[in-house]
């Protein structure tokens, strides 16, 4: 299979990452030469689920090899199918350029042995042993001067030819010792240290500055300016106390900093937090684009989402993005849904057609509680924005629609396939349609039925304990709080 990464040839016939950096992130690709391969591989395979194998292993899904058998039959991979890039390097030239660079190496390394062991001599190593064994004796300090004296000549010798790490292992020397001893520059002085706060700054403005500076602050000319005001009115009449930014410093160490205007402060957004316990009673809804023919050209589709089930209870694509539109919606799904009042919460994130009046009166009149994300704050509308990117990775997904019906056709065969055939993994593993119209535990007793079986057939095979279905759907939150996340749950409110 294609490697997602780029790769290119060295010149050894190695393979490494192509360094380039998208800006942009790609999607996975698969050469010509690889889908024939895997179509004639799909197609020569007869036995059971032999295809599904292949799929599953290639990670593809069955679009894919629709596609590719049409451009195959098109003629389209015969011309792209061939090879590019140099030919590859014969393995015997790689061998012999690998054995060329080793004989270099290990001339090179029989020269500096030669050189070592001349330098050396025959007894040079222990000689310096036995002098500095001798040197211990503090009677006998001649003997150590002998032996350093040795040591360097010989070192200086050897470090024209080799390093220094391999002389000084040659001669028995710490390399340490060695540096520290032809130092070429005298040590630096280091003086002793002083304590940050005590540390004074050579450009900071003495005492008598900054209080003729915050004098100056503080007069009755510049109460009410800020320090760049100040700062150029003086300039303009030739006087320079400090930088505005020194200034600000000096008043915030005395605590005279803060917004004067009359500024408004906008009030801390309380953070929603909803849970639906049954159908039918927190709804989240959004809107998302569709391509269209054109560049910039788009259809706009309408979701709306039972948050406990998953259940898509309406949905509609238009061209243009409106809150009449958004209107009919709502009123239309609480009519399919029966809907009582006070029974309902609808989320929505702060867009203009979430927002509008037109949907704000709506809601009020039948006794809809509304609530909306906070600003700036993307995941307060999770199942939405969930539900999308489950819609917009499909295998089949469209890069773009050609016209308003098209889009209508393809979610219409979506949207049935999610709500009915589609195993939701935050629902047990069920259909929302199944959850939504009150079925999951009949079906979870009939999959608990057939696990049993199987336990009772082959008991072998599960280790810990009996197999046991999916856990059934627990009450969904949007933003639980912390303290409710060790409770149990509440044996009512689950029994729907």
């Amino acid at each position: 299979m294609v490697d997602d990464v780029r790769v290119d040839e060295r010149e050894d016939g190695g393979r490494r990452p192509d360094p380039e950096v998208e800006p942009k992130a790609r999607r996975r690709q698969f050469s010509p030469g690889y889908k024939l391969r895997i179509l004639a591989e799909y197609e020569a395979a007869t036995g059971p689920g032999a295809k599904g194998a292949i799929l599953r292993r290639e990670k593809l899904y069955s679009a894919h090899i629709v596609e590719w058998r049409k451009a195959r039959d098109a003629g389209a991979l015969a011309g792209l199918s061939k090879p590019k890039g140099r030919p590859p390097v014969d393995d015997r030239d790689r061998e012999m350029e690998r054995l060329r660079a080793e004989k270099e190496r290990l001339e090179k390394e029989l020269a500096k042995a030669r050189f070592v062991i001349e330098v050396q001599g025959k007894s040079l190593g222990a000689l310096g042993e036995a002098l500095r064994g001798h040197a211990r004796d503090h009677r006998r300090p001649e003997l150590a001067e002998q032996a350093e004296r040795i040591v360097e000549e010989g070192l200086s010798s050897l470090v024209e030819k080799v390093s220094v790490s391999e002389a000084c292992r040659a001669l028995g020397r710490a390399r340490a010792t060695h540096y520290r001893r032809h130092r070429k520059s005298p040590a630096p002085a280091r003086p002793a240290p002083i304590p940050h706060k005590e540390r004074r700054q050579p450009a900071a403005l003495s005492a008598a500055e900054r209080a003729r500076l915050v004098e100056v602050l503080h007069s009755e000319r510049f109460v009410d300016a800020s320090p760049d005001q100040v700062w150029a009115t003086l300039l303009d009449e030739g006087v320079y106390l400090a930088s505005p930014r020194t200034m600000y410093r000096v008043l915030a160490e005395r605590g005279e900093t803060g917004e004067r205007r009359r500024q408004a402060t906008h009030p801390a957004h309380v953070k929603p937090e909803l849970v639906a316990a049954k159908p039918n009673e927190v709804w989240s809804w959004d809107i998302t684009k569709l391509r269209g023919p054109k560049k910039w050209s788009y259809f706009y589709l309408y979701v709306i989402i039972d948050v406990y089930s998953r259940y898509v209870v309406g949905w509609m694509v238009a061209d243009r993005e409106s809150a009449v539109l958004a209107e009919d919606l709502i009123t239309a799904s609480c009519q399919k849904q029966s809907v009582n009042p006070d029974q309902l919460t609808i989320h929505a994130d702060r867009d203009t057609s979430m927002t509008s009046k037109t949907v704000a009166l709506l809601l009020a009149d039948l006794a809809i509680t509304r609530s909306h994300s906070r600003p700036r704050v993307s995941n307060d509308n999770p199942y939405s924005e969930a539900h999308f990117k489950t819609l917009k990775y499909r295998p089949d997904f469209p890069s773009s629609f050609a016209t308003l019906q098209d889009a209508r056709v393809w979610c219409r065969t979506f949207f049935d396939y999610y709500n009915n055939d589609h195993r939701h993994s935050g629902i047990g593993l069920l259909t929302p349609a199944t959850v939504h119209h009150g079925e999951a535990a009949l079906v979870r007793e009939a999959r608990a039925r057939v696990l049993d079986a199987a336990y009772a057939a082959h008991p072998e095979r599960f280790v810990r304990q009996p197999p046991t279905p999916p856990k059934p759907p627990q009450p969904a939150w949007i933003n639980r709080p912390q303290h409710e996340e060790d409770q149990p749950v509440d044996s009512d409110a689950t029994s729907s």
